[in-house]
Formats: C-alpha cells, structure tokens, sequence
C-alpha cells in the first residue's frame, strides 16, 4: 500500500532556522567574540547550517548587525517619541524616558549590549553612532528644558547631566540579568529614584 500525502511520514533531519534565530545567535556570538572576530563560518557552525542557509536570510554579516542595533535603536527612539507626545513638565517626562530607557535595556538586552559597544569601524556601526548621538541631543534638550523650569538643578551642565543619566542606564548591560533578577519595571524604579533623587531642586 502506498502513503497517501496525509499518512506520509515527515521528513527526518536538521530542522532549519528562521530570521530571528540567526539574528539572535548571530548577536549572542558579536558579543562574545566582537564582531570582527566573528565570521559567517562561526555562525554557521553555531547554527549547525552551511554558510548558504543562513545568505538565505541576510546577504551579509554587515546585515545582521545592522538589524541588531537598529532593532535596539528603534526601541529607545520609540521610547522617545512617547515621551515627546506627552504633556507636564519636563522632568517628568525625562523621567519617563528614563524608565521606558531601562526597560528597553532589560527586555533587549542583547541587542542594547551590542550596540553599546560599536566602535565605528563599518558604514553600518558609524551610522548606528550617528543615531545615538542624535538621541543623546534630545535627551540634553529635555534637560535643559527641565533646568529652565526650575526641576533639575542649574549647576549641572545639561549635557553632562544627560550622559550621566545615560551612563547610569548603559551601565546596566554589565551585571543586569534579566533571570532570576528584579524585573523591568522594579530596575527602572531603582535606576529613576538614584538618579532623580540627586539631580532634583530641593
């Protein structure tokens, strides 16, 4: 008796790997071993695919770090434009950004690390650079704003005070981990009332 399609036995063998599973061991290697000393052959050995299954999904290594910093590049300048959509003052939206900051860090921690730790060294990283230099500009205008109406104090330049806020937040991806740990939302109410607490106007 012959299998009819409905009682043909599957197909043994490897299973195969969408986008997102390279993506997220393609970003787990560049932190591990930094991206230029990880090569497509370490990725397609980590996967268990030839090089060919994974040009399947992406035409370069450059492209798979491009996708991982701007995934976590959208993230924070999604958390930014929330915040210029609310109303109040503005220390309380920098407040804001800096929770929704910290639980972007916390829920993509992976992704965040890496883009931490670009250094320039391709079109791809240099253009990640230049977004993170336009998110710090905002972010120092929201100071500054904050300054203006009396909340933060004026000693602090507002530059430095948005570097030092974000140097507080960045810093998280060298001892954060998420299992087992306190959550999100419990690290942004640590992170905010460190900060806030020294920087408000008594």
């Amino acid at each position: 008796m012959t299998n009819t399609p409905a009682t043909r036995p599957a197909r043994r063998g490897r299973p195969g790997h969408d986008l997102e599973t390279v993506l997220t061991i393609a970003v787990d290697e560049f932190n591990r071993r930094g991206y230029d000393g990880t090569s497509m052959e370490d990725l397609a050995r980590r996967l268990g695919v030839t090089k060919s299954a994974i040009y399947h999904h992406v035409p370069s290594k450059e492209e798979l770090l491009r996708l991982a910093v701007d995934r976590a590049l959208d993230a924070l300048f999604a958390e930014l434009g929330a915040t210029g959509a609310l109303t109040g003052r503005a220390v309380e939206r920098l407040e804001h950004l800096v929770r929704g900051s910290v639980r972007v860090l916390a829920e993509q921690l992976p992704f965040v690390t890496l883009l931490l730790r670009v250094r320039g060294n391709t079109a791809v990283e240099r253009a990640a650079l230049l977004r993170r230099r336009e998110f710090d500009h905002r972010v120092s205008e929201l100071v500054a704003l904050a300054v203006a109406e009396g909340d933060l104090r004026p000693d602090i330049d507002p530059a430095v005070t948005a570097r030092l806020l974000f140097g507080l937040v960045n810093s998280l991806i060298e001892w954060y981990r998420p299992r087992g740990g306190m959550s999100a939302d419990e690290l942004a109410d640590t992170v905010t009332a460190v900060a806030f607490d020294g920087l408000r106007v008594r």
